[in-house]
């Protein structure tokens, strides 16, 4: 009964409609000893009221990614192809006003530098208000007070002492909350999270995503969690997109990616990670390097790691393949429907 009420849910997930479109996207950063491709020709699509986890090593653009939605790449990086469709409007195409409304309003992130991202010179509650009447003007000073009391509370934190409280005075842990409370304070309806619990011990990580968690289940708010640890996607997101040199190369519902991965990059990812269900030495490091991308690569960006690369893999580019409803894989060695090639069964 467990197995068949799980396919249902999977089913429900895989008919969940995209809130995010993205087609062709480049991102480049215009160095002085070349061009870097951080962002490659990118598609995705981010399903609505959904918690999906954007996995890969680092230096495969996850952040980059989430900061071309946002519309906030630093320079030297500039987004140099590709749309960008928030419920069908193109992000790429605000103009300045749109993109601060768009900002905050729809769509907002929680940085993994919680520290870095408050003024150690004002208070929690003057924070609150500064950052709500910087977007409206529909509420009191009060009111706002009486809104980062509730969402203070939603993250497990005592109003009353957060709220007079300078940065300097609470935990790390602490403040990552409070900034995943300032996220909320105008409703948007898609947030980002960028590796939101790196330098945090695990057990106030483990905390920390339980909070998420509860305002997931209580908002339905369609959220992105970009890291490394695949083991935290497991335990928290719906879907799992994975990303490398720039690209997706695999997403899919969280169930069938852990039990059926396709993509030979998926696969070592789920192996190295480490379990406490069997021995550490069983857990291998995925060979090689990352991409160079600076350089221009011909046939499929994982070739040179692959243990399954040949020289159909060398010569061209892999196209994304449908292997079951939601689920899609970038790769020569899978075919339409899931159907693989002899050579990658284990």
């Amino acid at each position: 009964m467990q197995t068949q009420d799980k396919l249902i849910e999977n089913n429900q997930l895989q008919e969940t409609p995209a809130i995010l479109e993205i087609r062709d996207l480049c991102v480049d950063f215009f160095l002085p000893n070349g061009v870097l491709h951080a962002v490659n020709h990118l598609d995705f699509n981010l399903p609505a009221n959904r918690i999906t986890g954007l996995v890969g090593e680092s230096g495969s653009g996850k952040t980059t990614l989430t900061s071309a939605v946002l519309r906030t790449v630093s320079n030297p990086g500039k987004i140099t192809r590709g749309s960008i469709l928030f419920k069908g409007k193109d992000i790429l195409a605000l103009s300045d006003k749109e993109l601060k409304d768009f900002r905050w309003r729809e769509a907002a992130m929680v940085f993994q530098a919680a520290q870095n991202c408050l003024n150690p010179s004002m208070t929690i509650k003057e924070q609150f208000i500064e950052t709500y009447l910087a977007h409206k003007k529909d509420m009191s000073a009060k009111e706002i007070t009486a809104l980062s009391e509730r969402l203070l509370r939603g993250v497990r934190l005592d109003p009353e002492r957060v709220l007079r409280s300078y940065p300097h005075e609470m935990s790390g842990g602490m403040k990552q909350r409070v900034m995943i409370a300032f996220a909320q304070i105008l409703e948007p309806a898609m947030l980002f999270l960028d590796e939101p619990t790196t330098a945090l011990d695990v057990i106030t990580q483990d905390y920390i995503f339980d909070i998420l968690q509860a305002i997931h289940e209580s908002t339905q708010m369609t959220m992105l969690l970009s890291t490394h640890d695949i083991a935290i996607v497991a335990k928290t997101c719906d879907f799992m997109a994975v990303m490398y040199g720039g690209c997706i190369v695999e997403m899919g519902d969280i169930y069938e990616m852990f039990e059926s991965p396709q993509h030979p990059y998926t696969k070592l990812l789920i192996h190295a990670a480490p379990s406490l269900a069997d021995d550490l030495k069983e857990r291998v490091a995925i060979p090689g390097a990352p991409p160079d991308l600076m350089k221009e690569h011909k046939g499929c960006i994982f070739g040179n790691r692959c243990p399954l690369c040949d020289a159909e893999c060398r010569q061209s580019e892999p196209v994304p393949v449908t292997v079951s409803a939601g689920h899609t894989v970038v790769c020569h060695k899978v075919k339409e429907g899931g159907r693989q090639d002899e050579r990658t069964e284990d």
